[in-house]
């Protein structure tokens, strides 16, 4: 299974990139996760909002390969336990599904991106930054692989 995290921002500080590749060489290649970054809008003095979260939401689905199963991160989502995190990726596992979560950008994501999302997950009700969420996404996607294989990591 390949996860595909679509996130709008680029240049990450190099903590993000440490902490996110440390957890992705952790990862076995039939449980993998890649990272794409979606270039943030332009926004000026006196920005457009809708407009700018309609182009991000735009390329953001234009980068979902075409049978991916598609999870919105929204703060409106369901929040899940790293045990049902656990339990729903390994059964698409089983299932031979491909997976791509989308992360907006400072705005949130585009309505069409949360309509056409399978689900909607909330990482926390607090507002995280978008770095953080990268790295704390690499993570409970390791735990929740090595919850699968019984390895001890999760205790």
């Amino acid at each position: 299974m390949r996860i595909k995290l679509l996130a709008v921002g680029t240049r990450m500080p190099g903590w993000v990139e440490e902490g996110v590749a440390e957890y992705l060489k952790r990862l076995p290649a039939e449980f993998s996760l890649e990272i794409q970054e979606i270039p943030l809008a332009k926004r000026g003095k006196n920005p457009d909002i809708r407009r700018a979260r309609q182009h991000e939401g735009e390329a953001l689905l234009k980068a979902v390969p075409r049978d991916d199963l598609l999870v919105a991160l929204d703060v409106t989502g369901k929040s899940l336990s790293t045990e049902k995190l656990a339990e729903t990726l390994g059964g698409w596992h089983n299932e031979g599904h491909n997976v791509s979560l989308l992360v907006g950008g400072p705005d949130g994501l585009d309505p069409a991106c949360l309509e056409q999302a399978r689900q909607r997950w909330s990482l926390s009700a607090m507002t995280l930054p978008h770095p953080l969420v990268r790295v704390l996404l690499a993570e409970q996607i390791y735990r929740a692989w090595s919850i699968l294989q019984g390895h001890p990591y999760h205790r």
